[in-house]
């Protein structure tokens, strides 16, 4: 049965390395619905955070698939309930309606905020998960929405601690070997 999964993926910086992953992905008919990428806290060590609908066993054949790339340390599958996850999502609303005062009890009850401010428009930041995000732009569309975007799923994985641990023993051995 087709679920969500969060996949995620441990690699080296290289050049190329988003596109061979995606295309492990895209070669068993899988469409990604969300990736996000960026270094972890340990330097030259990045970290693809993957989101889509699949089965698990089509996922762990393509887990299998992206490990055998050089660049990967390792790849992993995780259920919702394995990740502590959220995304961001920015509004931008007419100015017009300030002047009413309601948005602003809106935007409280809904834990965002005000980034900016400006004589056409304001912009408004929310985190939260998918259907929160979504649940909001319609609560903002009669205030006068003009633009909505949304990242990525950030994730941090519940049990991931001994293999970071491993990852920061390996950057010391590189470090000893001058590397």
């Amino acid at each position: 049965m087709q679920k969500e999964y969060t996949v995620t993926v441990y690699t080296e910086d290289r050049i190329g390395i988003t596109n061979r992953i995606t295309i492990i992905f895209t070669r068993r008919g899988i469409n990604i619905t969300s990736l996000t990428t960026a270094e972890t806290e340990i330097p030259g060590v990045y970290k693809f955070i993957i989101t889509v609908l699949s089965t698990r066993e089509k996922l762990d054949k393509v887990v299998g698939q992206i490990e055998r790339l050089i660049e990967i340390h390792r790849a992993f599958v995780h259920e919702e309930e394995e990740v502590v996850y959220q995304e961001l999502a920015l509004y931008k609303i007419s100015t017009r309606s300030l002047h009413t005062g309601d948005i602003e009890r809106l935007i409280r009850e809904n834990n965002a905020r005000i980034l900016t401010i400006t004589a056409e428009y304001f912009v408004i930041e929310k985190t939260g998960h998918q259907q929160e995000l979504i649940d909001f732009i319609k609560k903002l569309e009669p205030y006068g929405l003009i633009e909505y975007s949304k990242s990525g799923r950030v994730a941090i994985v519940k049990w991931s601690r001994r293999f970071h641990e491993h990852l920061k023993e390996l950057q010391a051995e590189d470090a000893e070997h001058g590397l």
